[in-house]
């Protein structure tokens, strides 16, 4: 072992003994950032680059510490069609994942306010929507109807699933329908994009928010760009951009990550009639 500047006795650490988890490069300015330095928001100090969060981290971001209480658990998929290998894959995707679908619906507190919360999770086959998905949104929608609750949803998929065809795409029109009872029984539904919301998930639930929300940066659109390569279409550069839907209308609001939670906090007081949004 060579010497220190301490003496023989202090050992010195080579780059092996180093953690490699404690550091992670931003990919928008390729600085490398201390994890712990941009922990619990998880943007970039030097450039605001927000990188995506897992569920459990955006519920922490967002909710009153112990207050979420999970809804729809038990519906779990059931590969309806018996398409080529997808059990394997939902079984893998619930053990990598430790999640048992691409969304995560219930209750919670948002800075004194009961709200209906749903979080999408790309880490579950991307995000997709399949039957479960659908499920769980109708269920979070319709169940705050009938407890008079505001809806928050955050969005990231990269579209429909398509090992379940048409009971997939079937998603998008039960997803409106209960968006549609929501906003009859009259209260707020706040719609979150963040990076990146594509596919079946823009077309139904994702914009039909009262209000819509984008985080900067955030990719969105309905065919995605591989999708588009394909087709070999031609879009102006930066269209699926949340910056450009808010410059053209799409989106409401541009929220950093941390303004979000002040931001949704004010606009379920301003619904309630007790504040400005």
């Amino acid at each position: 072992m060579p010497k220190s500047r301490l003496g023989d006795s202090a050992p010195v650490r080579s780059n092996d003994d180093v953690p490699a988890d404690l550091w992670e490069e931003c990919p928008r300015c390729k600085q490398f950032l201390y994890r712990e330095d941009i922990r619990p928001l998880r943007v970039c100090d030097k450039c605001g680059y927000h990188f995506r969060l897992s569920v459990q981290e955006r519920l922490a971001v967002t909710l009153e510490e112990g207050t979420f209480e999970p809804w729809g658990e038990e519906i779990e998929a059931r590969d309806p069609l018996s398409f080529p290998e997808y059990a394997g894959k939902l079984v893998q995707h619930r053990e990598r994942s430790g999640a048992s679908e691409a969304i995560l619906v219930g209750r919670g507190r948002l800075e004194g306010s009961d709200v209906a919360i749903g979080v999408m999770n790309l880490a579950f086959i991307g995000g997709s929507m399949g039957v479960v998905v659908g499920e769980r949104v109708a269920l979070l929608m319709e169940r705050a109807a009938e407890l008079s609750l505001p809806v928050i949803v955050f969005c990231a998929s990269g579209g429909a699933r398509m090992q379940e065809s048409i009971i997939s795409l079937m998603q998008m029109p039960k997803t409106c329908a209960a968006a549609g009872r929501l906003g009859q029984a009259g209260m707020l539904y706040v719609s979150v994009l963040t990076d990146p919301t594509y596919g079946g998930v823009t077309a139904s639930y994702a914009f039909l928010g009262d209000v819509v929300v984008a985080e900067p940066s955030a990719a969105m659109g309905f065919a995605g760009p591989r999708v588009i390569e394909v087709t070999r279409l031609r879009i102006q550069p930066g269209v699926q951009t949340a910056e450009f839907q808010y410059e053209h209308g799409m989106v409401d609001l541009l929220v950093p990550r941390s303004q979000m939670r002040a931001t949704l906090a004010g606009l379920i007081r301003w619904a309630r009639g007790v504040g400005e949004p």
